[in-house]
């Protein structure tokens, strides 16, 4: 099993990530992951919200305040000065310029950017909820529910990261095939090379894929690729544990058993529950599988997603 060929993928990020000096107070928030390694493998798209709606750099910071569910934007210094509608005009203008992307990394706790748990204050004055979405973030995941988003505090933590990366490459295996011209045949193949990839997330969404492909048509085909399309980054939006990967495992290891001997088996087998144990990393078990399979190809596995979902060099499961 050799090593898959990787190409760019386009993401959008809030520019400040990046290194760009767009922030209030004239600075920015560059990320070494996200501006070093993630950049071999990413296009980015930057956008400053907020700079783009017309604000200047520096500026005076804003904050939402009011309804959680839908605030409004006003100045810190001066809640009179009212930026909610030029962010939301912004917003909606911004992604005709995000056609295509496959993921996007937002700035945590912006009042524009922020993904979730945004700071939102009261009217009249009184303690924070974080209960809020920033103004550009409620907008971008309203029109692209499925699209795979994140913030860039979250992607400190290893399975999160591992989790968005994951469905950022999947995203971009949807765009390329309804590129391609999506058929039934076409859309059933997805599916199986995908199997195991979702089954780890969940066993009862892969069988629920499943029955929503068993009698597509070319009349039902649009219909029911969206519903599958939604219920697939549903499913990988859900972390996988331990559990997951360990039931996998297991299943690939069947496709084994008649070309491996028995100390082979041993050894795999042991290292499949000693990663069930939190004693080893993912990537010890999956680098014995790659192992064995390329001294004993099968057609089937071959084309599974699962055992190589994104460039190795990220080490992306050498945490988990």
């Amino acid at each position: 099993m050799t090593d898959k060929p990787f190409s760019p993928v386009t993401i959008g990020i809030s520019s400040c990530l990046l290194g760009g000096n767009v922030r209030y107070d004239g600075g920015h928030k560059r990320d070494r992951f996200i501006t070093g390694e993630l950049s071999k493998y990413m296009r980015f798209i930057p956008v400053c919200p907020e700079m783009g709606s017309g604000m200047p750099t520096p500026r005076p910071p804003i904050r939402l305040v009011g309804d959680p569910d839908n605030p409004r934007a006003v100045c810190v210094d001066n809640p009179d000065v009212d930026v909610t509608r030029q962010l939301r005009t912004y917003s909606t203008k911004a992604l005709a310029n995000l056609d295509g992307i496959s993921g996007y990394i937002l700035k945590k706790d912006s009042p524009s950017c922020g993904m979730k748990r945004v700071k939102v204050y009261p009217e009249q004055g009184g303690s924070a909820q974080r209960q809020g979405s920033g103004i550009f973030a409620h907008t971008l995941m309203s029109h692209l529910p499925n699209l795979p988003v994140e913030d860039e505090g979250r992607l400190n933590d290893p399975v999160l990261r591992e989790n968005f990366i994951n469905r950022v490459f999947v995203y971009h295996h949807w765009q390329q095939l309804t590129d391609e011209g999506l058929t039934p045949a076409r859309l059933i193949d997805f599916h199986a090379r995908h199997k195991y990839l979702v089954m780890a997330h969940s066993q009862a969404a892969y069988k629920r894929m499943g029955r929503l492909l068993s009698n597509v048509t070319k009349n039902a085909l649009r219909r029911i690729s969206q519903d599958y399309f939604s219920e697939l980054m549903s499913a990988l939006q859900r972390p996988v544990n331990r559990k997951g990967h360990t039931n996998v495992l297991q299943h690939i290891m069947g496709y084994l058993k008649r070309n491996i001997d028995t100390h082979d088996k041993q050894e795999l087998g042991e290292s499949i529950e000693r990663y069930r144990q939190g004693e080893i990393p993912l990537v010890v078990p999956i680098t014995l599988f790659r192992h064995y399979f390329r001294l004993h190809p099968d057609p089937y596995i071959s084309r599974q997603v699962y055992l190589q979902p994104h460039p190795q060099k990220l080490g992306l499961r050498n945490q988990l």
